[in-house]
């Protein structure tokens, strides 16, 4: 029960900002072109910000294992060859960047930190998880939303061209590969450097999902079930049956087991939805799945957990 309430907490409220973000943009307090406006800033400010703070501050040499870095590469790199197979089978080409991207991008490092330290008082492994994984998602997300953007006209070196400096240039590419940098050269973090990045990046969530919300269109989203509810069950069973067996295999307990259980199963991020529409996709089909994923994963991700506890893994 303490494990379904604190999933619960942690879950609901996130659901709850996107509908506050809905019910202003009903009454008229956030307008279509507000509601872009915030998208693009949480795109191009908080969310860099909020990478860089997570990953600045880790001494990641401390605690570094190889065996479970690699395990999340190659798990998220199998999810995202999965995700691209299922999007064949939707006719609707428009909707295959947005869906590859939902069906394999969890909310690994802002739910994978706070789940593991209300399970063991610390970080734990959440951070490697979050080396092993995040950087993929990100140059994945913009690789896949640029090849499948809509009215994109097959392959050529253009746009392959294109491709390769949107990643470049990417700011939260950019957050990461600063975070990063930032840790390997053992960095000091000023305190008002510190207060200052950590309160900018802490807006990220917020402001990302009441814009999502308030961007959200019902009608859109009806044709759209059928994906997002294919994209949700990918993200929220899906992996976790085809990955937690091996990861067990393979020797992982206790918060490693935790950190992998939570970048397979968790909720989709809200950066998926800021992304995709600030990369010329509709957006419909992306906050459809954060929703379903966010509201689910409450009782998917406590059931996972019961059952791995039940048998003696964690």
């Amino acid at each position: 029960m303490d494990n379904l309430i604190f999933s619960l907490n942690a879950t609901i409220p996130v659901f709850l900002m996107m509908v506050l973000g809905y019910v202003l943009h009903i009454i008229g307090w956030i307008d279509d072109d507000f509601a872009s406006k915030l998208n693009k800033f949480v795109f191009l400010v908080p969310l860099p910000a909020l990478l860089f703070n997570d990953l600045a501050t880790v001494n990641f040499s401390e605690m570094w294992d190889t065996k479970f870095v690699l395990f999340c590469f190659v798990a998220t790199v199998i999810s995202i060859g999965i995700a691209v197979g299922v999007s064949g089978l939707w006719k609707d080409k428009s909707i295959k960047g947005e869906f590859i991207q939902v069906s394999y991008r969890s909310s690994a490092a802002l739910l994978g930190i706070a789940f593991i330290q209300n399970i063991y008082g610390t970080a734990g492994m959440a951070p490697l998880m979050i080396i092993g994984s995040v950087p993929l998602y990100n140059v994945m997300a913009v690789l896949v939303l640029s090849l499948f953007k809509p009215g994109q006209q097959g392959f050529s070196m253009e746009m392959l061209g294109r491709t390769g400096k949107g990643i470049a240039t990417n700011p939260i590419m950019l957050g990461i590969a600063a975070g990063l940098l930032w840790s390997a050269l053992r960095l000091p973090m000023p305190q008002i450097l510190g207060k200052l990045v950590s309160s900018v990046g802490g807006v990220a969530t917020p402001m990302g999902l009441m814009a999502m919300g308030a961007a959200f269109n019902f009608e859109k989203a009806l044709g759209r079930v059928r994906p997002a509810v294919t994209a949700a069950f990918i993200k929220l069973i899906g992996f976790c049956a085809i990955f937690l067996p091996a990861a067990v295999w393979m020797g992982f307990r206790q918060e490693k087991l935790v950190a992998i259980l939570v970048m397979l199963g968790s909720a989709t991020t809200v950066s998926s939805f800021v992304m995709a529409k600030n990369m010329g996709h509709e957006g419909v089909l992306s906050s459809g799945v954060i929703m379903f994923t966010t509201l689910f994963s409450a009782f998917t991700l406590t059931g996972w957990l019961y059952l791995l506890r039940s048998m003696g893994y964690i």
